[in-house]
């Protein structure tokens, strides 16, 4: 009986479009819009298939939010301060949950080596990856962000801030993550050291995500913050999915 992944894939990595290889092929924008797609879709079936597994990242996001405030005190001054910064590591933490599995199941059950083998580049399997990791655990994030105004006490511009250096941070930490989780797969103690090697890279997104809410309540303008974000973000995303491509492409060897 096949596995819940090769069940739910879309035939397109058994069967891969004729005409040799994808960088010779009139089509190639078409090819790769078209396996983006059908491995987004994929990962996004499995999860509604596990709704459970998906769900507990943002239930440990939100749980330890709330156990901050009854920790520190009911101080508003105090939450004002320190929320920034503890919704930026909560994030960060609900991200390295969800990020170890990325890749394990494919691998486990034989789908990463058939995308790999397939005459598509292997960057559009890694940039997949981690849009649909976003869609599943950043962005609910992001919608949930909200409660940080109650738990913390935060003003409406703080709040606004808040919102926007994750909608920016989220996909940096995706990404990254699927990067760690492509250089780990496969190793032991896999989870200790994809720890070790992305939580330092993330550093640049929580002190700017951080740092945008801080010069709200400061009186200033966060423009500056969200530029390095959205800098970040171009970077990372036009350069973090050609490195996973190639650690992945070295895991699987």
């Amino acid at each position: 009986m096949r596995s819940l992944h090769e069940q739910t894939s879309l035939g397109y990595f058994a069967h891969p479009p004729r005409g040799g290889r994808v960088g010779r092929s009139p089509a190639l924008g078409a090819l790769v819009r078209a396996l983006f797609l059908a491995i987004l879709l994929r990962d996004l079936r499995l999860a509604a298939r596990r709704r459970i597994d998906a769900l507990l990242p943002l239930v440990f996001f939100v749980v330890a939010l709330s156990l901050f405030p009854l920790g520190v005190g009911p101080e508003p001054q105090t939450l004002r301060h320190i929320a920034p910064g503890v919704v930026w590591v909560c994030a960060l933490l609900a991200t390295m949950l969800s990020v170890q599995q990325l890749y394990q199941g494919d691998q486990s059950d034989g789908s990463l080596e058939q995308m790999l083998l397939s005459p598509q580049p292997a960057i559009v399997v890694a940039a997949a990856k981690a849009s649909a990791h976003w869609l599943l655990n950043g962005a609910p994030l992001v919608v949930v962000a909200p409660l940080a105004g109650v738990f913390f006490d935060l003003s409406g511009p703080a709040l606004s801030a808040l919102i926007m250096g994750l909608l920016l941070g989220t996909p940096v930490l995706s990404l990254l993550g699927g990067l760690g989780a492509a250089l780990t797969l496969g190793l032991r103690s896999a989870g200790m050291l994809l720890i070790l090697i992305v939580v330092p890279l993330t550093m640049p997104v929580l002190i700017f995500g951080a740092g945008a809410v801080g010069a709200v309540e400061a009186g200033l303008s966060a423009a500056g913050h969200y530029s390095l974000l959205g800098a970040l973000l171009l970077g990372t995303a036009l350069s973090v999915p050609l490195a996973t491509a190639a650690a992945l492409r070295i895991s699987s060897q």
